[in-house]
């Protein structure tokens, strides 16, 4: 998307607990919860700037991602309103304060950890805010969730052309794989 290195970061990593945290379906099948082990292992593999999550963070973090799959949802569904209202809601709530940092031989950058204190704050405040700049660019349908059958896992979509309609390649390649399949049958 290239909004910025950290705005980035921020939206990915909202992508990454809805998806690991949210039930649903996911690639054709039925996504229940996995236990809370599986769960921060799932979460190392996708958030690269958290060190590892904690059991007892993880319900926290799950409301939280409950709440940005409403974003994703209703951007999806061509309702930009209600994706605007409910990212206020988040920022509300963790209430993320602006701050420059630097580490890691990176140059200054905006963080926002949210004020409001715990897991939820330090994580919904940042993927808020990151939100909030991609819903108040002309960029905001570059959110989305998974167009194919029995998936429902959301996306970025950070192709030149904006085209995106799937989660992963396993489910655009499931979906042209029935298609051809359809047209040999007929």
């Amino acid at each position: 998307m290239n909004f910025n290195s950290h705005t980035d970061i921020v939206v990915a990593n909202a992508v990454a607990m809805v998806n690991v945290l949210t039930p649903g379906e996911r690639r054709g099948r039925p996504y229940p919860l996995p236990g809370p082990a599986e769960l921060i292992e799932a979460l190392a593999k996708e958030i690269s700037d958290h060190p590892r999550f904690e059991e007892a963070e993880i319900e926290e973090l799950g409301g939280v991602a409950r709440e940005l799959r409403t974003v994703f949802e209703a951007i999806a569904g061509g309702d930009v309103d209600t994706a605007a209202e409910q990212v206020n809601t988040i920022l509300r709530e963790t209430r993320p304060m602006p701050h420059l940092s630097r580490h890691d031989g990176e140059p200054w950058h905006v963080h926002f950890h949210g004020e409001a204190g715990g897991i939820a704050a330090d994580r919904g405040g940042p993927c808020a805010t990151g939100l909030a700049v991609v819903l108040g660019s002309e960029l905001y349908d570059r959110l989305g969730v998974c167009t194919a059958p029995h998936c429902d896992r959301v996306y970025v979509d950070s192709s030149r052309n904006g085209t995106r309609r799937f989660c992963s390649t396993a489910c655009q390649n499931r979906v042209k794989t029935a298609a051809f399949r359809a047209r040999s049958q007929s």
